[in-house]
């Protein structure tokens, strides 16, 4: 018994093990890269074989590639656009789960069909959009943070709605109908109640929002052609494209950089994500 007890025990443990290795490997990887002189992934062996500082070098002394300028971009198109979509999110969410309008139903299969088709597909009508946006309003068009901005906004506001709304219709309607016996209207009902109940929740949604937009390539890459107006993500890639050649060490210093706001982020909300995770149950 004890000994089939034993090995019931070993053998999960080692399948944890292993998934542990496996997950940490491709950043060892990256860690290593980012030292090499070479220039090149740290592939054929495990261990290092030289260290040095010349690809962290290579970000911050290259005048033409400025990376500071890139971390900032991301900083502040992704800062922007969790702040804007949590709150229209937050303002849909309410609306659909304690209003009642005609359109009601109609919008939330609306917003759920729409996420079904992969965002790349209006990539043709989205860039064509744009285009004719800049001739008119150069700030938001093709080329511009701000014309980035309300795409990944309006990419962002289903996926938000849907998940604050589930949340929202756990909120007993108890306060709703005591807040309303004291003359509260809707709005005072949802800065007052809501809005303090869901701040958990809403830090979560503006974290995970931070974090895909910080990461986010393709439209990013598509949209920002300017050396000083691109984001980390796509700035980071011209080290393994054409322009740079395949110099895969200061990408992967640049990787491992890029990482440091996202860290220190999620460590600075940590106690809202614990709350976020356990809400949703009715307190007495």
């Amino acid at each position: 018994m004890k000994a089939a007890k034993f090995l019931d025990s070993a053998w999960r443990h080692a399948y944890a093990w292993l998934l542990i290795a496996f997950s940490i490997f491709p950043i060892y990887v990256v860690i290593v890269s980012s030292f090499d002189p070479t220039g090149g992934l740290a592939s054929s062996s495990l261990l290092p074989q030289r260290f040095s500082w010349v690809n962290y070098q290579a970000l911050f002394n290259n005048p033409a590639v400025p990376f500071l300028t890139w971390i900032g971009n991301s900083v502040y198109i992704a800062a922007v656009n969790a702040v804007i979509s949590v709150f229209i999110g937050a303002f849909a969410a309410f609306a659909f789960s304690r209003l009642r309008f005609r359109g009601r139903k109609v919008g939330l299969q609306a917003l759920l069909l729409i996420q079904v088709f992969p965002a790349f597909l209006a990539l043709a009508a989205i860039y064509v959009m744009m285009e004719n946006i800049s001739t008119v309003f150069p700030g938001f068009g093709l080329g511009s943070h701000g014309g980035l901005i309300l795409i990944y906004l309006g990419g962002s506001m289903g996926v938000n709605a849907w998940l604050l709304k589930g949340f929202i219709d756990t909120v007993p309607m108890e306060l709703d109908e005591a807040a309303k016996i004291d003359g509260a209207t809707p709005s005072q009902i949802f800065w007052k109640i809501f809005f303090p109940l869901t701040s958990p929740v809403l830090v979560v949604t503006a974290l995970l929002s931070f974090i895909g937009t910080f990461n986010e390539f393709v439209l990013a890459s598509l949209f920002l052609q300017d050396v000083n107006s691109r984001t980390v993500a796509v700035g980071l890639q011209a080290f393994v494209g054409a322009q740079f050649g395949a110099n895969w060490g200061p990408f992967a210093a640049g990787s491992l950089i890029a990482t440091v706001p996202l860290v220190a982020l999620f460590l600075s909300l940590q106690k809202y994500i614990i709350g976020g995770l356990v809400a949703g149950s009715v307190k007495g």
